[in-house]
């Protein structure tokens, strides 16, 4: 029989043990040690079932139990303790509190920033992830408490979060939608000063409504807040709005996507006035998802005041979007009628013309679907900033996105980067930290881990060869253990008996090279490469004196057939009762799982297309314990590799540009970058693993594990990562916004007043004549040309524009890269016919062909990039940038 009603049954704690409560209720405790101590000692046993989760625990401790610990004077008195820890970080300062102040120092860091995603990877106990997105807006949230920045989390709450996963007996994936009841989770409804649950309102076609609560998370010093349309007022296709991560058809995505945008800023405004948390300075919209936000913040200063541009103009000034894409196929698309129909009638927002939301997503490139609304291209529109999340995803993403900025290269794109990091207290593994704090002292330990600055990690080269060597073996002994515990229970899922899995005992081996690959499983990570040549593959598991072993893991999205088949491709072949010792597919990848995975590894392999990797962080997660990087140069691996701390598996450029894994091409090129997989493994990676010194050590290994310790541990951090968003974005953000925002708006209103006096004026902007002294068939480095330029500007004024040479190396087509601009200067009023001079010198500072050109762009103090309006006159007899040339 099923139950008609479900609810929980809380625990009533004795008073003594009330800060159980306090301590459960914020996530610090995921990446708290001491904390989490503290809650395996209340009852080890139910811990353990219970998944490490305090919440649970605290509803199934047994009343006798609380009773015996209510008593115990030495538990009381850890418990006092940490509930007085957890005050003291929540309040006391931190690195924000004493961060020099943005740009002349005249204004403060910005009071709050709003950050908004579709998922969160918090801890285990809080499923609302499904790969590394939601674990990066997770790790995001979790420094940004460390460092004391004033962040304020947006989200939205699913039901069923996203699938677990299990194998059949025939290896397909299977996927199961448990519920998600929020009473037995680390979250408290938001409510109204009369206790009344906190509401907001969306309106829909049709006369339709709908509403959402709001749950509040705690991650540190962190607010969390997660919409849930999952209630009474809601009809039954609207409470499915929320109901699970990444499903339903498109109205339905559409629909968490407006919840996620305009409804988070709702929720951000109810949760200020409840509160009296500051009101964001700057809003962050990671990926495109919550892109509508910029809209909502739009119609709220209409109905304050501003007309449309003026508001467009102050949001973009406050507003950052990250893209984590580095292909078109990763962007949500919508059709652009079923976006018209949710924007305009009843369900339009006050003061915004659907007309007006439909130009901020539309393809206006060449190329683009004009059908189509994207969600990229909206958030590229609504931020005056923007960043790829590495160096090389930025150059991607520069040239995906360069349409939107017609007349300039792709290098002068303004989507800037900063490298993701991870949240070094979640991933490191705590023998690795206890090793540390050994030679840096605990309190120097854990502030290396939290702002990832290199002089903090000063000493960790003085770890001993024994000492790493040992910590490394009890690392693989720990991941083996927990192996041998998933494979038995995945085996028994898939049906099989107890007498049928004695080899599971044996599987993998505490003493044997071991490799680790986990992911989400679309096609371009390339899962299966390593099947390439499974001949090459079973000599490599069962070499006699060098075997390598391999732990997989990874889920494919329920709707990706063909992702289900890479897995049961893998799955089949570990299957072999010959290799199975040696290679295990481990189901429903989490970060449970993932916590002893990445420390547990020797290797960590990572072989996608590049560039489709925009980052990778479970490499980064991998190297903080010690773990050296088997992987494609891509992501961040492409600009922080150095040859010592792992190795670069070499890529078949130029063999196929293809993204369809069925093509000729793609096979010629898999069967090449999988060959180099596999001699990098047996020629360098098991040799140099096994190539033991007289006193069994393998010195040359250790110095690769020390040195990837010692150099990226602070490169990878989540610490470094967000204070470079603080001084590279945040602050700068701020500070355009309260330029804009000041005195009723009224640099907002200038600078919309300005741009369209530009756009309507600048088809009468020419470079009429260029001059050049000093020019001659062979030029020497050092010396220097005089240009003379004279401009048309028809009703703009020389305040307006600003007159650049661009210089720098030709290609063979005359195309100018490592572009250099120069700015010249006005020399006199206009001539009889209205044009404008201008003067400068150019310097011949490298040797080889040379070439520049001279442009005119659009100048305002106000501008984040010259780029911004996407407008640029160049001479009209030449096209391009080539209008001279020197060789």
């Amino acid at each position: 029989m099923k139950a008609i009603r479900r609810f929980t049954v809380r625990t009533v704690l004795p008073e003594q043990l009330q800060p159980l409560h306090e301590l459960a209720l914020n996530l610090r405790w995921s990446w708290h040690p001491e904390t989490r101590e503290l809650f395996r000692s209340v009852d080890p046993e139910v811990w353990s079932a219970v998944g490490e989760d305090p919440v649970r625990l605290l509803g199934e401790v047994p009343a006798a139990r609380l009773s015996a610990l209510a008593a115990d004077r030495r538990f009381l008195r850890r418990l006092g303790d940490l509930a007085d820890d957890l005050r003291d970080y929540l309040a006391g300062p931190r690195w924000y509190q004493s961060a020099p102040a943005p740009g002349d120092g005249t204004g403060p860091l910005p009071a709050a920033i709003a950050y908004f995603s579709p998922e969160y990877g918090i801890a285990a106990a809080m499923p609302q992830y499904s790969g590394g997105l939601g674990i990066l807006a997770g790790d995001h949230l979790k420094a940004a408490s460390d460092l004391g920045v004033p962040l304020v989390g947006v989200g939205l709450f699913y039901r069923h979060g996203y699938f677990r996963q299990s194998l059949s007996r025939d290896g397909w994936q299977q996927e199961r939608y448990p519920l998600l009841d929020p009473d037995e989770l680390a979250v408290s409804l938001l409510r109204e000063p009369d206790g009344t649950p906190c509401r907001v309102d969306l309106a829909l076609p049709g006369g339709r409504t709908l509403a959402a609560q709001i749950w509040k998370a705690q991650v540190g010093r962190v607010p969390l807040l997660l919409l849930d349309s999952d209630i009474e007022p809601n009809t039954a296709a609207e409470r499915e709005v929320t109901d699970r991560l990444y499903g339903g058809g498109s109205e339905h995505r559409l629909l968490q996507e407006m919840l996620l945008g305009i409804g988070g800023v709702r929720a951000v405004r109810t949760y200020g006035r409840l509160t009296g948390h500051p009101v964001p300075e700057v809003f962050h919209t990671n990926e495109g998802h919550a892109g509508f936000l910029g809209v909502e913040r739009i119609s709220e200063l209409v109905g304050a005041g501003l007309d449309f541009a003026a508001a467009l103009e102050a949001v973009r000034a406050g507003t950052l979007f990250t893209t984590h894409t580095p292909v078109p196929a990763g962007i949500d698309r919508f059709d652009r009628e079923l976006v018209a129909r949710h924007f305009s009638g009843d369900a339009a927002l006050p003061g915004v013309p659907v007309d007006q939301v439909l130009a901020l997503g539309v393809e206006s490139w060449p190329g683009g679907d004009p059908k189509l609304f994207n969600m990229a291209a909206m958030g590229l529109r609504l931020a005056q900033r923007a960043n790829g999340v590495s160096t090389l995803h930025g150059e991607v993403s520069r040239g995906m996105f360069s349409g939107l900025w017609p007349g300039f290269d792709a290098a002068e794109v303004p989507i800037t980067s900063i490298t993701n990091g991870v949240h070094a207290p979640t991933w490191i593994d705590p023998a690795v930290v206890r090793l540390a704090a050994g030679l840096l002292g605990q309190e120097q330990a854990e502030d290396a881990m939290a702002t990832g600055e290199a002089r903090r990690w000063t000493g960790l080269e003085r770890i001993g060869n024994g000492e790493i060597w040992e910590l490394r073996r009890a690392l693989r002994s720990q991941l083996v253990d927990e192996a041998r515990q998933r494979l038995r229970a995945s085996w028994r899922q898939r049906g099989a008996g107890d007498a049928e899995l004695g080899w599971v005992d044996a599987a993998l081996d505490p003493d044997v090279l071991t490799i680790g690959f986990a992911r989400r499983v679309p096609s371009y990570k390339r899962l299966t490469l390593m099947l390439r040549d499974p001949v090459r593959l079973r000599s490599l598991l069962l070499h006699p004196t060098r075997p390598v072993q391999i732990v997989v893991a990874g889920k494919a999205h329920p709707a990706d057939d063909g992702g289900k088949r890479l897995i049961q491709q893998l799955v089949r072949f570990a299957d072999d009762p010959e290799i199975r010792h040696r290679i295990v597919f481990l189901p429903d990848y989490d970060m449970a799982m993932a916590t002893h995975l990445y420390p547990g590894c020797d290797v960590w392999l990572n072989n996608p297309l590049r560039p489709l990797e925009a980052c990778g962080t479970s490499g980064m997660k991998a190297a903080l314990n010690g773990c050296l990087n088997l992987s494609v140069l891509d992501g961040w691996w492409d600009e922080w590799y150095d040859g010592r701390n792992g190795w670069a598996i070499p890529t078949a450029d130029g063999v196929s540009s293809t993204l369809d894994p069925e093509s000729p091409e793609a096979e010629r090129r898999d069967d090449i970058e999988s060959a180099a997989l596999y001699d990098l493994i047996e020629h360098q990676v098991a040799a140099r693993f096994y190539d033991r010194a007289a006193d069994g050590l393998p010195h040359a290994w250790i110095a690769m594990v020390r040195h990837t310790l010692v150099t990226l541990g602070p490169k990878v951090l989540a610490g470094r990562m967000v204070r470079e968003y603080v001084e590279r974005l945040y602050a700068p953000a701020a500070l355009a916004q309260r330029e804009l925002a000041g005195s009723d708006h009224l640099g907002a209103r200038e600078l919309a007043g300005w741009k369209a006096r530009i756009r309507d004026g600048w088809p009468a902007v020419r470079v009429e004549h260029v001059e050049t002294e000093g020019l001659s068939e062979a030029q020497e480095l050092g010396s220097t040309l005089t240009l003379r330029v004279q401009v048309s500007l028809g009703a703009l004024e020389p305040g307006d524009v600003e007159v650049q040479v661009v210089s720098g190396r030709v290609d063979e087509s005359d195309g100018i890269s490592d572009a250099v601009a120069l700015t010249l200067k006005p020399a006199g009023g206009p001539d009889l016919d209205g044009r404008h001079r201008y003067e400068g010198s150019l310097e011949l500072c490298r040797t080889g062909p040379f070439g520049y050109t001279v442009r005119v762009l659009p100048a305002h103090q106000l501008l984040a990039s010259p780029a911004e309006l996407g407008l640029a006159a160049l001479p009209a007899e030449t096209p391009g940038m080539n209008a001279g040339l020197l060789r």
